[in-house]
């Protein structure tokens, strides 16, 4: 009895573990786990130019185009712009409902959007114009 609480709390922590490491999508190095265990995420940097006034997630019809789902400090959001700047992302929904989505990640270097959450996707830089899948 003993051995098999002793395996159902190991199973649990595995699990635990993994969820709290795991990227959402794979490869994306955007997403690192230091030696110590703590996860460092980075997200697109703000461009030199100044941006317009931020748009919501709360608000209706600003992720017209669709959503950009951006792994942040939060865990994975649907945002309305790459930067994921504060009131611009809101709780993912991804396997709830169906919407349009890109997934913006980052690649040898370069950010992309990427159809799926797979970067075997079709991915392209995030300075081209967008291809969104319903998901």
């Amino acid at each position: 009895m003993k051995a098999t609480l002793q395996l159902a709390a190991l199973t649990a922590l595995a699990l635990t573990t993994a969820t709290a490491c795991a990227q959402f999508v794979k490869g994306n190095e955007a997403v690192t786990i230091a030696p110590d265990g703590t996860k460092r995420v980075e997200t697109p940097p703000l461009p030199k130019a100044s941006l317009g006034k931020p748009c919501p997630a709360t608000r209706p019809g600003c992720a017209v185009g669709g959503w950009l789902m951006v792994e942040t400090t939060e865990g994975l959001r649907e945002c309305t712009e790459f930067y994921a700047r504060p009131g611009t992302c809101r709780p993912s929904t991804f396997g709830q409902e169906k919407r349009p989505r890109q997934w913006i990640v980052k690649s040898k270097g370069q950010w992309l959007q990427c159809e799926r959450p797979d970067l075997g996707s079709r991915c392209i830089s995030t300075k081209a114009l967008p291809n969104t899948v319903i998901q």
